[in-house]
């Protein structure tokens, strides 16, 4: 990278993550005033979000092409108090955490205690929420049965299309326009949609002239030629973008940014809002640019790598309460797609796909995150290039199987452009880009449930009665008695979490509108609705089940053990988890090295999984949300699988109280013994092409890349995996011993980034749990 570029990423990440009190308190200023109680919900956040952008900080970086922040300054965060309301002690907890605080100056603290609690208390869309739950929601929520994401923020996930690079502002008023026309007389809410729309339309088209000002300002005083005819350059993209559509490059790539401020202004999607397919959409600009000699690879790479700092300057808004223990980390999930298929079905792989790659490689900057979407018809070229940054120990990109993503999204009703379009955004979760809302609700612990009816329905950690009373242990006479409790039990708590959802989505929708990432979403517009009201093409709500290992080892024990080998009854198992195994140390011992494993190729031990598989696939699949879309399965944990340990007690596969799940559907870790190819055997053993996506995590030592045919290795071990519709696979290349000096030395490794479950990190950032559940995670050698 040039000078300008370390300064750019120097800066960024030397900077302090911090509070920033501006929204809230623009924010608060607008819903007291007047205007603000003559309007429909709608165009009241279409208006509020106009004040934000009218009043807030402009700020220009010295040196950088892509103008933009969030907040004030960089790494200078939002919060979102209409949607949760942080207390003055969750602002206490946030300034003074060791690891991934965000500082909160005094003055931050006044606004808040004097204006901001006063005003919204009550009032923010999580106290709405929490009003409409049962009880029995709350006390299985409250056990860690499940959590749930939209309780402290907006629905997140959206990714773009290419409707940005093909359409201005004033182009997108012209539709509005047009879907006004066609509405009856007494389509009174749909016109309070499309009115809300056009005012959020009009506010980024006035924040854009905003920045051209200032960077018109900034010009007349700069001292540098150079430096001023950028600033004046800058100047005139912003005055053609967004209200128009781009015509170059840096024009699409601006307008891109203007968009990406407006959605994370206008209310806090955490995470992974991102324009998803960037090489697809910007190679159209790129070779045009190139070949009338107004671009150069070198000034292209210059501008992706001043784009990649924009987003490493914008940290996840902070999150309070349970949220804050199963995922505190900056990071926003926004995921870069790069590859895999055009719309008509063949190889999307171009220059612009490799330039990508070498800006990921020499950036090394946690955000944006990346993968790359590999398809049968992409060459082995793209995937050992990838491999070569894989191998760094970076973390990024991760591997996504195009083929296997489409077949995902033709299954559940789309279009098969439409599929070839998406891919997966934030950790690993498929989506139809630009024509789709897909929400996370939030995480499903499997083998709680297990271990609930193992108790009859008890929590043994609370020993309050959360389940339904499915029998004693005694009472289950073969392993299918108990598999059919288990499934009851899954079923009463999956019931309870779906209905759960429905309220929530039925709040959203009512409360927190959308105008302007509607803008963006086919088919918001000629539908008249909003993108948080089922207004998009698609939408679905994803149930992310977590410890598909954990759950299959518990279950094969139980089988192996109590019914095959009956070597102990159930109720004695049961009994040495209530004592965490103290005083059953050589059960333990056999539960762990004398009991077949997921991940190993062991039909034993498999067939659980798929059993399991499918029992959550049946209770969640086709369910119907009040959007019009419906419920779906995937399986991935982000960091849960560690808070998910934390309210359990000891397993019956000999995993201690507390401890973590497996992670993704990765076997529980260190319990594959038999190589990388027999734990995707073991993975293939389910359907993926039944869920949203599947997370699967591998750890590579560093030694394995010494030799020369390390990467064909790994390219055929991934070719295998997705040749059989695997979903995803990323790898961890970092040795034990490296990790442990780490936690001994943390000064010495502050820029180790390690893959932690569909995103990477800094080593350092994480809690000792989740450093622990890495370690622990078999690391491979040979292939």
């Amino acid at each position: 990278m040039n000078t300008r570029i370390n300064k750019l990423r120097n800066q960024s990440l030397e900077a302090i993550n911090k509070l920033s009190s501006e929204r809230a308190k623009l924010l608060t200023e607008f819903y007291k005033s007047e205007e603000a109680t003559q309007c429909s919900i709608p165009v009241q956040r279409a208006l509020a979000f106009s004040y934000i952008l009218e009043h807030k900080k402009l700020c220009v970086n010295d040196g950088e092409l892509i103008v933009g922040e969030r907040g004030p300054e960089p790494k200078a965060t939002y919060t979102y108090p209409e949607v949760s309301l942080h207390s003055m002690e969750d602002l206490e907890i946030l300034d003074q955490r060791k690891k991934v605080s965000f500082k909160v100056d005094e003055e931050v603290k006044t606004i808040y205690q004097s204006s901001i609690i006063p005003f919204w208390e009550g009032k923010s869309n999580r106290d709405k929420i929490m009003k409409q739950m049962t009880q029995e929601w709350k006390e299985a929520y409250k056990a860690g049965v499940f959590t749930e994401f939209q309780e402290q923020r907006a629905p997140g996930h959206t990714v773009l299309g290419d409707k940005i690079y093909n359409k201005g502002i004033s182009d997108i008023l012209v539709d509005i326009t047009e879907a006004k026309k066609k509405l009856g007389a007494d389509e009174t809410d749909k016109l309070e949609e499309l009115k809300a729309m056009e005012v959020a339309a009009r506010a980024i088209v006035k924040y854009a002239y905003r920045n051209a000002s200032e960077l018109e300002r900034l010009a007349s005083k700069e001292k540098s030629e150079d430096r001023k005819s950028e600033l004046l350059e800058m100047a005139h993209i912003c005055r053609h973008v967004p209200e128009n559509a781009p015509t170059t490059f840096h024009e699409a790539l601006q307008y891109y940014w203007f968009v990406h401020l407006g959605v994370i202004t206008e209310v806090n999607p955490w995470d992974s809002f991102n324009p998803g397919r960037l090489d697809q959409h910007l190679f159209p600009f790129y070779q045009k640019d190139i070949a009338k000699g107004a671009l150069t690879k070198e000034r292209a790479k210059e501008l992706l790598m001043s784009f990649w700092v924009k987003f490493n300057n914008q940290p996840a808004p902070p999150k309070m309460g349970v949220t804050a223990k199963e995922s505190n980390t900056y990071t926003d999930f926004a995921l870069i797609n790069l590859g895999g298929l055009k719309a008509d079905g063949t190889d999307a792989v171009n220059d612009l796909t490799f330039l990508i790659l070498d800006v990921i490689e020499e950036m090394r900057l946690l955000q944006p995150s990346s993968m790359v979407q590999v398809s049968k018809k992409n060459p082995d070229e793209f995937i050992k290039r990838t491999l070569q940054i894989t191998k760094t120990g970076f973390g990024q990109p991760s591997y996504f199987n195009s083929d296997a993503i489409v077949e995902e999204l033709v299954n559940q009703g789309k279009d098969i452009v439409d599929a070839r379009n998406g891919g997966a955004s934030g950790c690993i979760e498929s989506g139809a880009f630009g024509t789709e809302a897909y929400w996370l609700t939030g995480y499903f612990n499997i083998p709680k449930v297990l271990e609930i009816t193992l108790h009859n329905g008890i929590d043994p950690k609370t020993g309050n009665q959360l389940g339904i009373q499915t029998g004693k242990v005694e009472d289950f006479d073969s392993f299918e008695k108990l598999m059919q409790a288990f499934e009851r039990q899954m079923n009463h708590f999956l019931d309870i979490k779906l209905e759960g959802n429905r309220r929530i989505e039925s709040v959203i929708m009512q409360e927190l509108p959308v105008p302007f990432l509607s803008l963006f979403i086919d088919d918001c517009i000629g539908n008249a609705q909003d993108y948080n009201a089922g207004g998009a093409r698609y939408n679905t709500s994803y149930v992310q089940g977590v410890g598909l290992g954990s759950i299959t080892d518990a279950l094969t024990s139980i089988k192996y053990h109590v019914y095959d080998n009956k070597n102990i009854t159930l109720k004695e198992l049961v009994e040495a988890t209530d004592h965490d195994f103290v005083g059953y140390e050589k059960l333990r011992y056999d539960l762990i090295y004398e009991t077949p494993k997921f991940g190993n190729d062991d039909n034993y031990a498999d067939s659980n999984a798929l059993r399991v598989f499918e029992i959550f696939h049946d209770a969640v699949n086709n369910k119907v949300t009040p959007r019009g879309g419906t419920f779906r399965i995937n399986l991935l944990p982000t960091t849960c699988h560690v808070y998910f340990g934390q309210v359990m007690q000891a397993s019956v596969d000999g995993r201690k109280d507390g401890e973590p799940l497996s992670e993704g559907i990765s076997p529980v870790q260190g319990a594959d013994k038999k190589g990388p190819t027999a734990v995707i055997n073991s993975m293939l053993k389910i359907d993926h092409t039944q869920t949203g996506g599947t997370l699967l995590n591998q750890k590579f030592t560093p030694q394995f890349f010494n030799t020369g045919e390390s990467i064909t290795k790994l390219t055929h071990l991934i070719r295998t995996y997705f040749n059989q519709l695997g979903h995803h696979i990323q790898f961890n290349v970092v040795d034990a011993d490296t990790l442990r000096d780490a936690q001994k030395h943390p000064e010495k490794y502050q820029d180790l980034i390690v893959r932690v479950a569909g995103y990477s990190d800094y080593f350092n950032d994480l809690t000792v749990e989740l450093q622990e559940e890495i370690i622990n995670r078999t690391a491979h050698n040979i292939l």
